[in-house]
Order: structure tokens, then sequence, then C-alpha cells
């Protein structure tokens, strides 16, 4: 397999790339910086499409879609939002053959245009909550672009709430961090985050507060996997979105938007992969199991059709590999490439014995298993590896964490993984210092490793790593 793709230890981003392209998730698009999402990634994004969609439900919001188009003006409406996300900007200035009366932006996110119709909808506080959200394409022209982790387009769903209050508006934005973004990135995506807050460095253009889920990638770095603001009044007083209060008064809303995106792809695949492929954990993957005919004849054809259908009915979500044309080996390697959590091959030896071997693709593990074990063979292995993936995924990141008191001492822990300091030792010019040596804070936490309100809490774990 060393063949196959680049050995992490040699050589970590040009592994993430052979992976990629070996497994075919994705492709380089025609635009720089876009990508093409093939059938095998995007199939992989559906699963956490319906994971996500289905918490963010749970949790009261609807979906909705708005343009894709922005009146350049709405953005500058926003000051800070604005200048955060002026360089990042795709901006048409014709259209029709004719030049445009007033340029239009690519949306790079929604606040702005969403906030103009909160305002239209909302009059009384009887109006309150308002919670939404769309799953849609944005735009962010990026200078340095990598598959899943940073493209000039990428994929995601943004929520934008409206509430009567700022502690209703606080605890919604946490409600969606904890409940729809870590629940889903630790049982199902089986990668360990940190919940945190942003410092006012990192936070959002134009929020008060952010908070973020950060993951540890296979290579001691960070990566941002989603984020959840408190945008305060700032959006509602510049598009006006007020109701009527039931004392009679107007009063402006409380706001906030969140988002995660394809790049959990990218943090699926660093957190997970190895030197053979791709490892999906059982609960995400499109294909759980994957029944391979090594070789056709002696009711090899039959038996692994009864496999398959046998594993259907339990639940499971099953594919049958039937290409005995193709060389049995060279479709082992792709199954490994594309992270299948468990292969059952049937083939006359085994089959002859009353067998199929079932094959776990976490630990590389074979098992000769009797053919009428092997569902329950399958659903024992896909509930032991999610688990076995979420704590090898957490014992690399304790691993690679250290605890240290000063910003020198944080900095060079950073070289090989993270570092735990007190932010009282970092402070705003440390967090520039850092900044300028490739390394930034991640988050904040308090000591009981809850998420903070606010910066100036006292006691506050700055966590300082080099990230993605």
């Amino acid at each position: 397999m060393a063949r196959v793709l680049t050995p992490r230890a040699e050589d970590f981003p040009r592994w993430y790339q052979d992976l990629i392209a070996k497994a075919k998730l994705a492709d380089n698009g025609p635009v720089r910086g876009t990508m093409v999402i093939r059938p095998a990634g995007y199939a992989i994004w559906e699963r956490m499409q319906a994971e996500m969609d289905a918490r963010i439900k749970a949790a009261g919001a609807e979906n909705a879609y708005f343009p894709l188009f922005i009146p350049e003006s709405y953005l500058k409406r926003e000051a800070e939002h604005v200048e955060g996300f002026s360089p990042e900007l795709a901006v048409v200035t014709h259209g029709g053959g004719k030049q445009l009366a007033e340029p239009v932006v690519v949306r790079p996110t929604s606040e702005t245009v969403i906030g103009e119709f909160m305002a239209k909808w909302i009059d009384s506080y009887r109006d309150l909550p308002l919670l939404l959200n769309q799953w849609a394409n944005v735009v962010r022209w990026e200078l340095r672009p990598r598959v899943f982790l940073r493209t000039s387009e990428f994929l995601w769903q943004e929520g934008h709430t409206a509430h009567a209050t700022r502690e209703d508006a606080r605890a919604y934005a946490r409600k969606i961090l904890h409940e729809a973004y870590e629940d889903l990135m630790v049982n199902v995506l089986g990668i360990p985050v940190v919940v945190g807050l942003k410092t006012a460095r990192e936070r959002f253009a134009g929020a008060t507060a952010t908070y973020t889920c950060e993951g540890m990638m296979g290579d001691g770095k960070a990566l941002q996997l989603g984020t959840s603001h408190e945008l305060g009044q700032n959006f509602a007083k510049a598009f006006d979105i007020s109701y009527s209060s039931a004392e009679g008064g107007r009063e402006h809303a409380w706001t906030t938007s969140w988002g995660t995106s394809t790049r959990m792809l990218g943090g699926l695949i660093m957190a997970h992969g190895d030197d053979n492929g791709l490892r999906v954990p059982p609960r995400l993957a499109p294909v759980q199991a994957y029944v391979m005919i090594v070789k056709d004849g002696e009711g090899v054809g039959e038996a692994a059709a009864k496999l398959r259908d046998a594993l259907r009915d339990a639940g499971v979500r099953v594919a049958l590999d039937d290409r005995t044309d193709t060389a049995f080996g060279r479709r082992a390697v792709d199954a490994e490439l594309r992270g299948y959590p468990v292969r059952v091959e049937v083939g006359p030896r085994d089959l002859a014995a009353g067998n199929a071997v079932v094959v776990r693709r976490t630990d590389g593990s074979k098992a000769p298993t009797p053919v009428a074990d092997v569902v329950g063979a399958v659903l024992a292995a896909l509930e032991a590896d999610q688990q076995a993936l979420h704590d090898e995924a957490l014992a690399h990141r304790r691993s690679r964490t250290v605890e240290v008191s000063t910003l020198a001492e944080a900095i060079e822990a950073a070289a090989t993984g993270w570092a735990m300091v007190p932010w009282s030792a970092v402070g705003v010019a440390g967090e520039a210092e850092a900044n300028g040596q490739g390394v930034t804070v991640r988050c904040l936490l308090r000591a009981d490793g809850s998420v903070p309100d606010d910066e100036d809490e006292p006691d506050l774990t700055a966590i300082l790593a080099r990230a993605y």
C-alpha cells in the first residue's frame, strides 16, 4: 500500500492529496480554488447532511433558501462584517451583457440578506424566535486552496436566528453548538472535539461571541470543524430587525448564526485516515458492509447475494461487489482506500468450509466466520469500531497535548501538537506574537473545561496550535 499512498509520517499533506485522488473523493475544478466532489465523497457528505439536518430540526429550526446574489450595499451596512470579508468577496459587475447599476456579491455567508428578510417578517414578539437554516454553496475567494479544507466555493449549512432577548440568543447558539455540532462530530464522525470560545482576534466578523468545535488532525494540527456565533444586536440595528414587545415598545432583536461545511470531510480524512486510506466511522459510512465475491462459481455468487440481503434486512447499509473480471487484490485495495468499515469476503474455499471472512477496516483483522453468524459478527464489529475510532483519536489528541505555563513554551509545543496554557500568560499581545510564528489561539476554556461567556473571565485556559 505504500506504493499507493505516500506514508503519513513521510509527507502528511501529500498523503492527504493522494488519498483524495486514489479514493476518488474529489478533484480540482476548472477554476482555481474550486473542487468537484465525486460520488464517493458526495455520498459521505450526504450522510453528514442527513445527520446534521435531523439535529438542526430537532433544535426547532426550519430550512429555507435565500439568493446566491446579494446587493453590495447590504454588506456595507454592517461595517465590521464587510471589512472582515472584503478580501474574500467575488463581485459581479456585469449581467446580461450590461454593466449592473449596483454590483452584486456572490454570497460569502448570508447574515445580510437574511437580515433584510427577518426585518420584513418580524413584527411582534409573537414572531420570535425565528429559527432558520439553509443548505447552500458559498464563495470566499481563497488564495491558498486545499480540497475540502479551503476552497473558493464550498457547500455548507448556515443557520440564522432572531430572539427577543440576549439570554435566549446565547442559549440557542450554545444549543446548536452542543446538541447539533458537538453531538454529530463526537457520536457520528467519531472526532473528539474541544468546544470553546474564540478570542476577539479570531471572532467572526460582526459577532459579539464565537464558539467553536476544534479537532486534532493526524499530524497534530488543529481544524475548526464548526462555529456558532452570537451576533448581539449588530445586524438587527443595521437591518432594523425589530419587534413590538409585550409592553408595547419597539425593541431590536438579538440574532445568531452558525455553520458547518464540507470542511468536515477534510477533517474526517485527516482525523481517521491511515496509510491504507480512509477509515469511515460506521454510523457515518454510506456503505457499512461491503460483500465481496473473491472468485465466482460453486455457489459463491448466490451465497454472497443472500448475505447482502440478510445484512440489509438487519438494517446495515450494504453493497455487493461481484466484479470478478477485476482482480480481487485490486478490488480489496480500493475497498481499503474507500474506508468501508467491514468487508465480507466470500470465496469457494471458505464457503466449502461453511465460512465467509469478516475483515474490519479499523484494525485490519480478518476472521473466518460461519455464514450463519456473519450478520451478528458484522453488527458487533460496526458498534465496536465506531467507539474504537473515537477512542483512538482521543488517545492521539491526549498524547499530543501538553500543559505549559508560558507563551514561549506554548509556541514551541505547537510545533508537534497542542499546548494548554493560562490565557493570562498569553493575552492580546501574546496572541499577536504567536500569530507571527504561525500559531493561533484555537479557543478558550474554563478550568472545568466548559465554555466561557467572554475572554475576560478569570482563570481561563487557552489552547494554542498550528491549524489548517
